[in-house]
């Protein structure tokens, strides 16, 4: 009972940290397509709140549930797809905190273009550029992750 529990709850973040990662950059990639600040300063608070709620509470939550997974299964983190998903999830880590610092300064630089009666700042324009640059390598990792956590390949050397 305990492992169905455990395993739940790590699925059900695996796929909370894939749909929020894939909803936000939906919603923001379609409101920046706008170009109207007063939409993106919208789009991207309901953005930093969702990271803030579902995303940050998922990836506290993955490292718990699948630490506890492998003790009560009696994998070792050192086996290889499991290390590999642990270097990954530091990786996805990586690129998804800056992405919140963006997401909170585009958001930030759209309400102030917004309540100006004004285009977008250039500054706005570089900051979206680089967070849609880090999207791609994070969402792949959680994809790798994700095949990894259902294929377990066996990734030892023989010696």
């Amino acid at each position: 009972m305990w492992y169905d529990l455990l395993r739940f709850a790590h699925v059900s973040g695996a796929c909370v940290l894939l749909g929020t990662g894939a909803g936000i950059a939906f919603f923001m990639v379609m409101s920046n397509r706008s170009q109207d600040p007063v939409l993106i300063a919208h789009v991207a608070g309901i953005v930093v709140v969702a990271d803030t709620v579902f995303t940050a509470t998922a990836a506290i939550f993955q490292p718990v549930t699948g630490y506890l997974l492998t003790r009560e299964i009696g994998w070792s983190l050192l086996e290889g797809w499991v290390l590999i998903s642990l270097c990954l999830y530091v990786f996805v880590g990586a690129f998804w905190l800056p992405v919140v610092w963006i997401q909170i300064r585009m958001r930030r630089l759209a309400q102030a273009a917004a309540a100006d009666g004004a285009p977008l700042p250039a500054e706005y324009h570089r900051l979206y550029r680089v967070w849609f640059a880090c999207g791609f390598p994070a969402f792949f990792a959680v994809l790798a992750i994700i095949w990894l956590m259902l294929t377990r390949p066996d990734l030892t050397v023989g010696i």
